[in-house]
């Protein structure tokens, strides 16, 4: 048994767990006092080993992309500098996109890093907890001039990706294992990633409807939200996006 105090011996071990070539901590020893080297080495590829494992199975279309070998490469790179901050694993990997985003080996596919941020959002809708979707009759039942009042409570699984690139396309067209066609990237597309039942959704935004979106989740009123989505893009279109937004199940109630 360690004679530090627990969380010291956990921080002390730990410290040095990710980083390839760094030796045990001083305090570490074998049974009866013996070297722990070896035995260190073998937990450390375990853990290294296990969280690229991880990663592998959050992010498959990106995996596909660069392939395998490259992928878990890239993962070991990022485990040494992202460590895990929880202890639920479903958690790691949060901020891959935005290592992805940085490395440069990857600087020329600068759509990549979007394509892996709408692969963490399904994983986080996927997680996201049960919530019964906003009906349209409940929209409907509202009295015309208190419309642009409104305010929309977002169901828990729903996430929105923007993106200068066909990130959903290259995201939909990896997911799977199919061939892949010609896809132009240089066309901007944003996700809506909603689970409003069992199955999660990834769909393409139209013109406006990020920002409008963007808008009710922050709280905004329908008649603020929409303002902002035109001042953006001229053809907005109101009702289209409003209809689009309760098929998907953006929205789990309504405020007035």
């Amino acid at each position: 048994m360690p004679s530090m105090h627990e969380a010291d011996y956990a921080e002390g071990f730990a410290a040095n767990l990710l980083q390839a070539g760094q030796g045990k901590p001083d305090f570490v020893v074998g049974p009866n006092g013996k070297g722990a080297d070896t035995r260190f080495g073998v937990y450390r590829n375990n853990v290294s080993v296990g969280l690229i494992n991880a990663l592998t199975g959050m992010f498959p279309a990106t995996r596909r992309i660069v392939g395998e070998e490259f992928f878990r490469a890239m993962a070991r790179h990022y485990i040494r500098s992202h460590p895990p901050t929880s202890r639920l694993l479903v958690e790691y990997g949060r901020d891959l996109a935005a290592f992805i985003s940085g490395f440069e080996p990857l600087a020329e596919m600068k759509w990549l890093a979007d394509v892996a941020a709408i692969e963490r959002a399904w994983l986080d809708a996927y997680h996201a907890a049960d919530a019964a979707p906003l009906a349209m009759e409940s929209l409907t039942a509202i009295a015309e001039d208190k419309l642009a009042d409104t305010r929309f409570v977002p169901h828990p699984a729903a996430r929105l990706v923007r993106s200068h690139h066909a990130a959903v396309t290259i995201f939909s067209a990896n997911r799977l294992e199919r061939e892949v066609g010609a896809i132009d990237v240089g066309t901007a597309e944003d996700a809506l990633i909603a689970r409003p039942h069992l199955e999660v959704s990834v769909r393409t935004l139209p013109t406006g409807g990020a920002k409008f979106l963007q808008s009710l989740f922050d709280g905004h009123p329908l008649g603020v939200a929409a303002e902002t989505a035109l001042a953006e893009c001229p053809a907005f279109d109101l009702g289209a996006n409003i209809a689009g937004m309760i098929e998907a199940g953006a929205f789990a109630g309504i405020r007035q």
